[in-house]
């Protein structure tokens, strides 16, 4: 008896290890989560404003395009600085010491002066998304006015520099 339970062990034990030896191994599983965030981001660009030539006998008007890019529904807010040397009530362009009085505007009526208050003398707008294709185009309007100050200005190049800001 003992050598037919010997035997019947062996058997099982073999039947046993046939039987897995055949089958396909099951693979393990499981999941990957994946994420991204689209941060708020704006980019700007300006054009410069090249004003005509200035003689002192009339006012010269002069405009140029800044050019914003936000990621999509992202509202901002444009500001434009006093320039590098006046004020935002008083904006100057300089050649050396001589000085030539202009101003920016937000609209081509030129009645208000673009600056920093919010809600008041910038410009707002609401991104389209950050490819070239989906910028908006702001344009700043501005003009030398034919005040007895400018009339008095001597010949030559006169320049500033704006910092424009956009707030998001």
């Amino acid at each position: 008896m003992r050598m037919n339970s010997l035997k019947l062990a062996i058997a099982g034990t073999l039947a046993m290890a046939a039987g897995t030896a055949g089958a396909a191994p099951s693979p393990a599983t499981t999941t990957l989560n994946v994420s991204a965030n689209v941060a708020s981001n704006c980019l700007v660009t300006a054009a410069p404003l090249n004003f005509s030539d200035y003689d002192g006998s009339a006012t010269v008007d002069g405009q140029a395009n800044l050019s914003v890019r936000c990621s999509n529904g992202t509202p901002y807010t444009i500001s434009l600085g006093d320039g590098a040397n006046g004020t935002i009530a008083q904006r100057l362009l300089m050649s050396g010491t001589d000085q030539l009085e202009y101003n920016l505007y937000t609209a081509a009526a030129r009645t208000t002066i673009w600056g920093q208050t919010v809600g008041t003398d910038t410009v707002g707008g609401t991104g389209q998304g950050m490819s070239s294709t989906k910028a908006n185009t702001h344009t700043v309007y501005g003009t030398i006015a034919n005040s007895a100050a400018n009339q008095d200005a001597p010949v030559g190049l006169y320049t500033d520099t704006v910092a424009v800001t956009v707030a998001y």
